[in-house]
């Protein structure tokens, strides 16, 4: 076997997942958000908390609670690996593959993957933030919260490939088709490109509806063995490829973004070959996507950056109505990070799930086998096949 084709793909799989409440002030700590959702997604699978001896999780600027305590308020018998990372929209796949890898390595044999925060009534990362070694530098020129940062990247693509807003604009009027929907969705209100264009620049060129939605919440999957996984209560979403990569310049800061090379490309591009490669599979050959879209424009960079749509045109591939039901890939199903609420990506791998398990009632998109999910906007991410057992 080749070296960077890791056992645990084709022999691991997602197959429970579990949900809190959203809303914008649950009342509720975030322990109990989590715990809330991670029992729901072992009692999803069919398991008892006695059953489970693993979980990870991400917390960005101590927004969430360890995976240790969570497993104490469970009713663990033991834990037999507990990871806790400091990351943010790129952990949701890259913990699904930690977990696998855990999984196929023996180290435990369930093992729940949440995220949890107060991220609408606690501490919101979409407001302006200090710390980190840069920020003397960056106030100066405006540089106080992620937004700014990444409309620069936007901004660059747009320049680049010669997207306009109207191709912004088609992601959120894309996705609020799907949330009016999505009983969980916060945002469900239908969108016309007038009322789009009607909204003012928040940090150009988005404009709110291009902004994700700030929650209370929390969601967990659970991830285990195929072969157990076909025992269990739901059928089994297998995990055929994953991938993380950090491209240079990120860890120090959010103005790391500003050393990248090529504002006009995001992680994916670096990670598109060696995901389909191991999947023995390419872009055309995938019925649906769950993109990761903390703000409109990183659909528009997974797209390309994937090779799901050609360079300059992921626009128009979207205004076509190709993500829509009945187009060649519909993305973002459950509305998105955009509409549903910002759990950092964690539902977007959720509802990958969801939907190859056709478990998403009216907005099910019928005969769905393959589905690729990314996590992260700017240098680094990760990102997953997903296939239904065969």
């Amino acid at each position: 076997m080749d070296e960077r084709h890791p056992r645990f793909f084709g022999r691991t799989a997602i197959v429970g997942v579990g949900f809190s409440d959203f809303t914008r002030e649950s009342g509720n700590g975030v322990l109990a958000l989590a715990v809330e959702a991670c029992r729901n997604a072992i009692e999803d699978a069919g398991l008892s908390p006695q059953q489970v001896d693993g979980i990870t999780s991400f917390q960005f600027q101590d927004d969430s609670v360890p995976t240790q305590a969570v497993a104490t308020a469970l009713g663990f018998s033991k834990s037999n690996y507990l990871l806790d990372t400091a990351l943010g929209g790129q952990a949701p796949c890259y913990l699904v593959m930690q977990a696998a890898m855990a999984v196929e390595a023996g180290l435990a044999d369930h093992v729940l993957v949440f995220r949890a925060l107060n991220g609408r009534s606690g501490n919101r990362v979409g407001t302006a933030k200090s710390g980190g070694p840069a920020t003397g530098f960056r106030y100066p020129i405006g540089l106080s919260a992620y937004l700014q940062v990444i409309a620069l990247w936007a901004r660059r693509f747009m320049v680049e490939t010669g997207a306009t807003p109207e191709d912004l604009a088609a992601v959120p009027l894309a996705q609020r088709k799907y949330a009016a929907l999505n009983e969980r969705a916060m945002v469900r209100k239908a969108l016309t490109i007038d009322d789009y264009m009607s909204k003012p620049f928040i940090a150009e060129p988005f404009r709110a509806a291009d902004c994700t939605t700030e929650v209370d919440g929390a969601c967990a999957v659970l991830v285990t063995s195929l072969d157990r996984a076909r025992d269990l209560q739901q059928a089994p979403a297998v995990i055929q490829s994953a991938r993380y990569v950090a491209g240079f310049g990120s860890g120090l800061d959010m103005a790391d973004a500003l050393l990248w090379p090529d504002g006009s490309k995001n992680y994916t591009h670096l990670l598109r070959d060696d995901l389909w490669g191991a999947a023995g599979i390419g872009p055309a050959e995938v019925d649906m996507a769950q993109l990761y879209d903390c703000f409109s424009s990183s659909v528009l960079f997974a797209l390309e950056g994937l090779g799901l749509a050609d360079r300059g045109g992921s626009g128009a591939f979207i205004r076509s109505g190709e993500t829509l039901p009945g187009g060649k890939l519909p993305t973002n199903t459950n509305g998105g990070l955009l509409c549903e609420g910002y759990l950092h990506g964690m539902n977007t791998v959720a509802e990958a799930v969801l939907q190859l398990q056709q478990r998403c009632g009216v907005r099910t998109i019928p005969d769905t086998e393959t589905c690729v999910v990314t996590s992260g906007a700017l240098q680094d991410g990760s990102a997953m096949i997903l296939t239904r057992d065969r």
